[in-house]
C-alpha cells in the first residue's frame, strides 16, 4: 500500500514538472481574443477563442455581437510557431490558425475556411497585433 502511494505521487509530480499553460490576450477596441496554449511532454493543446462586442458607435454602427472558438491538437510546424487546425464538422475542409510565438508575445493568422466557425465581425486573426501574455 505504502509502494502505491509513493508511486502515484512520484508519478504526478513527474508529470506535473512537464506540464505547461500559457494564456495570451488582446483586446482591440471591441475585439477580445484569448488563446491558450497547454504542453504536456510532447503533446500540445491550443484553443482560441474571440469575442466581439460593438463599443465604437460610428465606427461599429450595425455590427452585432458575437463569440466564436477553436480548439484541438496543435502541431509545431518551425521552433516557435505552431499550427491548431479544426475539422468543419460533415466538411473536408479545416479552419487552421497559424500561432507565431515571440517572447511573451503570441500572433495568429486564420485560413479561409475559418469564417465557417465565425459570426458576424468576430476573428482568430490577430491582423499583425500582439496577443501578450498573461503572467
Amino acid at each position: 500500500m505504502k509502494k502505491t502511494i509513493i508511486l502515484s505521487v512520484a508519478l504526478f509530480s513527474c508529470t506535473s514538472v512537464f506540464a505547461a499553460t500559457d494564456h495570451y490576450l488582446l483586446r482591440d477596441g471591441g475585439h477580445t481574443q484569448h488563446l491558450k496554449i497547454t504542453k504536456i511532454g510532447d503533446d500540445i493543446r491550443a484553443s482560441m477563442d474571440v469575442d466581439f462586442e460593438p463599443t465604437a458607435p460610428e465606427a461599429e454602427k450595425g455590427l452585432k455581437p458575437c463569440s466564436a472558438q477553436v480548439e484541438g491538437e496543435a502541431k509545431a510546424v518551425a521552433e516557435n510557431e505552431l499550427v491548431l487546425k479544426k475539422q468543419i464538422p460533415e466538411e473536408s475542409r479545416y479552419c487552421s490558425v497559424q500561432i507565431q510565438l515571440s517572447g511573451d508575445e503570441a500572433r495568429t493568422k486564420q485560413s479561409q475556411d475559418c469564417k465557417y466557425f465565425l459570426a458576424n465581425f468576430c476573428k482568430f486573426d490577430s491582423e499583425g497585433k500582439a496577443l501578450l501574455k498573461m503572467k
